[in-house]
């Protein structure tokens, strides 16, 4: 009877000291007040693809990468001659140079439906979940985006997050584009804080080589398992998934 007692005297022990390391780790604030997400990193870019598959059968996958590879060029183009422009219209402008460089034609209803799909884009699989736990664990969420202000709020209420944001925060508000350093500044001006405070998520290698050479603590969710951008500069960490971004912020 006396070895039970102690038996059961040390479970208690064992699990009140269980219970007391959970607690410990639960008050434990975030590594960052803040995040700042390219939209990528939450939406799937290539949730375009059935669209895009409907109008070029057998073509979907091959015409969306040359469009948004255009689309970003065009981005940069823009960028470095001081001519940025509704980012929609450089949709637009990036699909009509993409069709008429693979000769291909699209109605005007085809390439309406087309362009909308930017407007109903995908989340990832894990990002919903991933933006839940950053919002109970005391985390600032906001958008650092190329994208307009009219695509981040209808991407957003499409896919029922617009409570998990505290900010739709588009480049369009000053007039950049990623990866200038003061498009990365806007984040630091809506939210009131420091840099070190703050962690950016970049999706693209460039949007972290971008946000890391502005300063920001930068995490790279590389979803498409692509190769690090020989820049000299690279993101503080990188994994494919949300789950990783979840460890570097929170723990």
């Amino acid at each position: 009877m006396r070895v039970a007692s102690i038996f059961m005297a040390v479970l208690v022990a064992c699990a009140g000291m269980a219970f007391a390391a959970a607690d410990t780790f639960a008050a434990s604030p975030p590594r960052y007040k803040a995040v700042a997400f390219d939209y990528f990193v939450i939406f799937d870019p290539n949730s375009v693809v059935p669209q895009v598959e409907k109008v070029f059968p057998g073509k979907g996958l091959e015409v969306s990468k040359a469009w948004r590879g255009k689309l970003f060029e065009y981005s940069f183009l823009r960028s470095i001659t001081g001519r940025q422009d509704d980012f929609f219209k450089l949709i637009e402008a990036a699909l009509d140079y993409t069709l008429e460089a693979m000769k291909l034609t699209a109605s005007p209803e085809d390439k309406g439906a087309l362009l909308e799909a930017y407007l109903t884009l995908s989340p990832w699989p894990d990002a919903i979940d991933g933006l839940k736990k950053l919002k109970a664990a005391g985390v600032r969420i906001i958008t650092i985006s190329n994208f307009s202000k009219k695509m981040l709020t209808a991407n957003a209420e499409n896919a029922g997050i617009v409570d998990l944001v505290d900010e739709l925060l588009s480049t369009e508000v000053n007039g950049s584009y990623k990866p200038e350093p003061r498009a990365y500044e806007l984040g630091l001006e809506h939210l009131g804080l420091k840099k070190e405070e703050v962690a950016f998520a970049a999706f693209g290698g460039w949007d972290a080589y971008g946000a890391k050479s502005f300063g920001y603590s930068t995490y790279w969710v590389n979803r498409f398992n692509l190769p690090t951008e020989k820049l000299g500069i690279v993101a503080d960490s990188t994994s494919n998934s949300f789950a990783g971004l979840l460890d570097f912020v929170l723990k």
